[in-house]
Parts: structure tokens; sequence; C-alpha cells
């Protein structure tokens, strides 16, 4: 492979990975939109990569097989070091093996065994708020948003519930580090750890199986459907990324946009049956996910004027995407009651997010609990002073102090 580092190019003017753009990017890239919609710029590691940021050129790299999330270069490079046992997860292998990954967790996922958890998230949800309702002020990340989607995925997996912290800690190092250089090291301990983990609860869900996911898996492998224990840690991996970090940003990222336009969160509390659609006009507004993992060009492509070479990166920035003018009116207005709300925050194609109804029904349950006993729920703190967590690739705010 060639080094892309030393490419000929501008170095890009804009960072996307400075605190000033992640709080609040989308005048950013309304711009970009306008001026240079398939943008290059430099990754923190020195290379350089191309952004997508119009709706109709993030579908079309979406489904355009020379995109791919597993190029043939990272499958000929076998080091069975612990980040490349994780990488072999859904997100990044190749059509088939997808398929088979995802055939083997599907039924954990359809909307009939989804619709079946909705008693218990909204008695999560309702204790969680037992214990803070009588403060009359809570952290909604630390309080609220985080825990209820762990304690759904854990109970799901048949992870003990005692260990929903350190799987925040995990999640959270692992996610930052994915493109953050100073990370890695941090990054390494926590993927290390986390497989350590798994090993443990693996060996003891085969001597003692439960009703759970994971001794699902593990019946499946003994069944002989091809499952090797570093597919098993790479899908449980991704089962509680996915399962949870899209979840918490949803609730948390809903409950600012309502905040932010306090005559959207009045209509919705007036008339909780529009709850579906204010879910999907959050999922447009400010999605958890701002952008796509990695693709890289198989070959030389021309896109949009611009010369992709074989072997560059491509992010598709669904932040951007959702908010083009061309596919949605007032995209910059949230509009709880907008129809025909074809958004790209769970992706599109065969990489569709797995958890997209799980993710749906805790946002709708977290967010109508939450109005139901808290209608006067409002911000502690000024908007703009909130951090937001660092990186490209998930959206959200690390801490929202709020009081009702």
């Amino acid at each position: 492979m060639m080094n892309h580092q030393e490419k000929s190019g501008p170095k890009s003017k804009i960072d996307f990975f400075d605190q000033a753009f992640t709080r609040n990017p989308f005048p950013v890239y309304s711009e970009i939109r306008r001026e240079d919609p398939v943008y290059r710029f430099m990754m923190p590691s020195g290379e350089y990569a191309w952004i997508v940021t119009r709706y109709e050129d993030a579908l079309a790299i979406l489904k355009d097989p020379r995109f791919v999330t597993n190029p043939p270069w990272m499958q000929q490079e076998g080091p069975t070091d612990h980040h490349n046992i994780l990488s072999k997860n859904l997100l990044s292998v190749g059509p088939a093996d997808h398929r088979r990954l995802r055939n083997l967790v599907q039924k954990a996922f359809t909307p009939r065994m989804i619709e079946g958890l909705r008693g218990r998230i909204e008695e999560i949800s309702n204790d969680l708020l037992d214990k803070v309702q009588n403060k009359g002020e809570m952290n909604l990340i630390e309080d609220f948003a985080f825990p209820l989607p762990i304690i759904v995925i854990c109970e799901m997996l048949g992870v003990p519930i005692q260990d929903q912290d350190k799987f925040r800690d995990w999640s959270n190092t692992i996610m930052e580090g994915a493109y953050n250089p100073s990370y890695t090291e941090k990054g390494s301990k926590a993927v290390e750890a986390f497989i350590s983990y798994l090993h443990g609860l693996i060996t003891e869900r085969r001597e003692n199986p439960q009703n759970d996911l994971i001794s699902d898996l593990i019946k499946t492998e003994e069944q002989g459907d091809k499952l090797s224990e570093q597919e098993m840690y790479a899908l449980i991996f991704v089962l509680i990324i996915a399962g949870h970090e899209t979840t918490v940003n949803l609730i948390g990222n809903g409950v600012l946009a309502l905040l932010e336009f306090p005559e959207q969160k009045e209509k919705l509390l007036k008339q909780p049956e529009l709850i579906h659609s204010a879910i999907e006009e959050i999922l447009r507004y400010n999605g958890p996910a701002e952008a796509s993992n990695i693709r890289w060009v198989t070959e030389a492509v021309e896109f949009q004027g611009k010369s992709i070479l074989e072997g560059e990166m491509v992010l598709i920035s669904f932040a951007s995407a959702n908010r083009d003018i061309e596919q949605f009116s007032d995209p910059d207005t949230l509009d709880i009651t907008r129809q025909a709300n074809q958004h790209l925050a769970f992706g599109k194609g065969i990489h569709y997010c797995l958890g997209a109804p799980l993710a749906r029904l805790e946002g709708e349950i977290a967010i109508s609990t939450l109005l139901r006993r808290m209608p006067g729920l409002r911000l502690k703190t000024d908007l703009a002073q909130l951090e937001w967590r660092p990186g490209i690739i998930i959206r959200g705010a690390t801490e929202i102090p709020v009081v009702f």
C-alpha cells in the first residue's frame, strides 16, 4: 500500500476534531455542502480523508460497492492483536460474513422481540426517574440516558448488571480512541480488558447456559454455524457499543433539541401520540451518529468532480446529509410533525443499523416518560456551555445538567 500521508493537497482549514466545531458543526457543514461538498481533510493520524456532505452523494456512496469497510489489504494483514479481533465485526466485515453474522443475531432484534421489551424498558425508565424525582435536578446522561440502554442490552446479553460501569468506561475509551491517536494506549488497554472480561463470561456460559443472547450464540457456535470465538467477541462488542451508544445520545440529543425548540416540546406534551414522528425528527435534526465508519475506495474513482485514489479513506457525514436543504425543507428547524422523513441517521444498505428498532423504542419510551413525569424540564446551564464528546463518529454531550 502506498503511504497516503505523502499525497499532495492543501492541509484542511477545518478541524473536524476541534471542540468549537463539535459544539455546533452544522453551520460549517452547510458551508461545505455549498462550496466543496466532497471535501478533503486531514485526520488526527496525519492521513488525508474525504468527507461527503450532501444527501444524494451520501446515498450514492452507501450503495456503491467500490467503497468498502473491509478493503482487501486489511484482510491480508493478519496479526491477531486485540484491535484486529474486535475489528472483524458487523460494521466492518464484507457482505458474505456480514450476512452470516447478522443472521445469527437478527432473531434477537425482530420487531416482535423488541416490542416484547416495552414493559421492561418502561419499568427501567420509571425506576431511574424515581431515584432523582425528589432532588429536582439531575445529569440527564449520567442518571438516565446512559443507564437505561446499558441495563437493557446487558439483560439481553446476560451481562451481570453490576458490571455496567465497566462497559461504559471501555465503550467510551474505545470509541474515542478510534480516530484519536492520543488515545491509542488507553484504547488498547480498554480493548484488552473488554476481551478478557468476555472470555471469562463466555467460559462461564459454556458451563452454565442461561436464557440470554450470549448463551444462544454459544449454542449456535456449537451447532457448527462457523462462529469463531473471535467473531463472538466482535459481535458482542458491537452489540454493546451500538446497543447503548446510539440510544444514550438519541435520548440526550433529543431532549436538547426539544429544549432548544420549546414550542415543539409543548406540542409533544399536549399530543404524546406524536412521539413516533418526534423521534424520527430528532434522529434527523441531531442524530447520535455524526458520520459513518470509514470506507476505503478499492479503485480510483471520479466522484462529483473529485479524483479519489485507490486506498483513500471516505467518511459520510450523516449530520450534514440530514440537514441538506435539497432533501429537507427548513432543515435547521425541529418539526416533530415532519412527514416523509427519509433521514440517514441509521445508515442505509447492508450496514443499516441492526439495533435501530431497539434504539427507536428506547428513545420513544425514555423521552415520553421523562416529559410526562417532568414537564417543566429545562437546562441548568447555557446550551453553548455544554461539552461534546470528541471525535467525528459519535455525536453527544458528555453531561447535560437539567432541573425540573
